[in-house]
């Protein structure tokens, strides 16, 4: 039972050590047009995520839009809390990779695997999207902590993003790629409370 040791720049699966993660939008308004999903679930996961970046330190670039403009509210409460005192750049641009200060926080963390989560899904999430994996990186939208206006503007955006060369992916199998080895007990009680809170643990009497 001897496990490997940690994979360096060669890693092909996401780790905390190759990785960066971004929350575009998670504004009040943004969040209460969202009709693909359940409003309370889509904040859940998003604060799960947020708290799995935490644990397994990878460092997140937060974004919101025209907040300064006073045309829309901060991030909403929960989430901002739940990522902790990270710098927020405000945008004019539905894309954000099109924001100079964005796009100089992401590239400065020098890695070149992004987990996104960004409200629309069929514009904050897709546009950047596209546009980081035409820069060459590796992208990662998280599926069921993002949504649309509608179930067939979240679905089809995420069809265009995934022939571009997203690789999509889901809130267990993002612990799990994080975790990689029980061997690494100190993250291990996070690993399970996390997996509990998505529901993919059930307690069993």
């Amino acid at each position: 039972m001897t496990s490997f040791a940690k994979r360096g720049a060669d890693d092909r699966l996401l780790s905390p050590e190759n990785s960066v993660m971004t929350f575009i939008d998670y504004q009040p308004t943004q969040v209460n047009s969202i009709g693909s999903m359940k409003h309370a679930d889509l904040v859940h996961n998003a604060i799960l995520v947020a708290k799995i970046a935490n644990q397994y330190q990878v460092p997140v670039v937060l974004s919101t839009v025209n907040v300064q403009s006073g045309r829309n509210q901060d991030t909403i409460s929960p989430l901002k809390k739940a990522i902790g005192d990270v710098p927020s750049y405000d945008r004019t641009s539905i894309n954000a990779w099109e924001d100079k200060e964005y796009n100089e926080a992401v590239k400065a963390t020098k890695r070149k695997k992004l987990v996104i989560l960004g409200l629309w899904t069929e514009a904050c999430l897709t546009f950047p999207t596209l546009d980081a994996i035409a820069e060459g990186y590796d992208v990662y939208p998280v599926v069921d902590a993002v949504g649309g206006t509608s179930t067939i503007a979240h679905e089809t955006a995420l069809r265009r993003i995934e022939q571009a060369g997203a690789h999509l992916i889901t809130i267990p199998q993002l612990i799990c790629e994080y975790q990689r080895d029980w061997n690494r007990t100190e993250t291990v009680p996070g690993f399970v409370q996390d997996l509990f809170d998505d529901g993919a643990f059930t307690p069993i009497q």
